[in-house]
């Protein structure tokens, strides 16, 4: 039975893309629920992580970075995040302290005057990236974008600092009810779309350009063996020219190998057993463009 007074809801963070919002995920859930990388738009899809504490539970929905789409693939994400905005109880909008506020932030800030029935705070990010006079400035700049913040709070995710406050921040604005995932539960993500996630991670580290936007990954198989110990994955990593493949596979198949070894290290504790990874490169012209192959990846 649940204790009266419990609160249990749905948030989701907004924002411009790579101002933290999956670091700052993972540090309220405590786990690696969502890859993270220093490029723009790495997360595609809404990800729920669960923070549990005795008073309440937490449902974080993480989000695309919002942005002016050039693909079909930009649109659907752009998509998506509304989708997540009409059904959420809080929305929190960051902006990372070490940025000033410009246009893209006040565009966002502004469009949450589209979703009335949601409570909205303000978080200012990367605080241990920033002086004080930056936090100073950037609250007072953030504070300024709307007359309804429920809450502003100064926080960094990667340093630990005011994640407490923000959790009972949240949960104050949730309404009563009881949990609405079981004790333990950290995510609804399965375990194939976190392997897939992990991999796209590994693949995603020193490209550059355009090349990040045109990276997916599918499993293709994933079993584990008999007698157990070790569990048999393979993998799709799927861009969009050949010359492309060829700079995911490196020299002699160095950089792929790379990416494999770098992805396996975060599997194996995922799965509990050792992983036997066969990661296979092919071309899909102008995915991010095609409405059939975007659905054959899971856009």
């Amino acid at each position: 039975m649940t204790d009266p007074g419990f609160r249990s809801g749905f948030v989701t963070f907004v924002g411009r893309p790579n101002v933290g919002k999956s670091t700052l995920m993972n540090a309220l859930v405590g786990e690696k629920i969502a890859i993270t990388s220093e490029k723009p738009q790495t997360t595609r899809r809404a990800i729920r992580g669960v923070v549990n504490r005795s008073d309440g539970q937490l449902i974080v929905v993480d989000t695309p970075g919002i942005h002016r789409p050039r693909t079909l693939l930009g649109q659907r994400l752009n998509d998506l995040v509304e989708d997540v905005l009409g059904d959420v109880d809080v929305i929190a909008f960051c902006a990372p302290a070490t940025q000033d506020v410009g246009p893209g932030d006040r565009r966002i800030a502004e469009s949450l005057d589209g979703y009335p029935r949601a409570k909205k705070i303000a978080l200012v990010t990367k605080t241990d990236a920033a002086s004080r006079d930056q936090i100073t400035q950037r609250l007072m700049e953030v504070d300024a974008l709307r007359e309804d913040w429920a809450a502003v709070i100064p926080l960094s995710a990667v340093a630990g600092a005011q994640l407490d406050v923000l959790v009972t921040e949240l949960l104050a604005l949730l309404p009563e009810g009881p949990p609405l995932y079981e004790d333990g539960v950290v995510t609804d993500e399965s375990t194939s779309d976190r392997i897939a996630e992990i991999i796209r991670e590994a693949a995603l580290e020193g490209v550059r350009d355009e090349l990040p936007h045109s990276i997916a990954v599918t499993i293709d198989d994933l079993e584990e063996r008999e007698g157990g110990g070790l569990t048999d994955i393979y993998a799709s990593i799927v861009v969009e020219r050949d010359s492309q493949k060829a700079i995911i596979i490196g020299h002699k198949g160095s950089r792929l190998r790379d990416v494999g070894s770098r992805a396996r290290a975060q599997i194996e504790p995922l799965v509990g057993t050792k992983v036997f990874l066969k990661l296979h490169v092919r071309v899909a012209k102008e995915w991010q463009r095609d409405p059939k192959q975007l659905g054959r990846l899971g856009f």
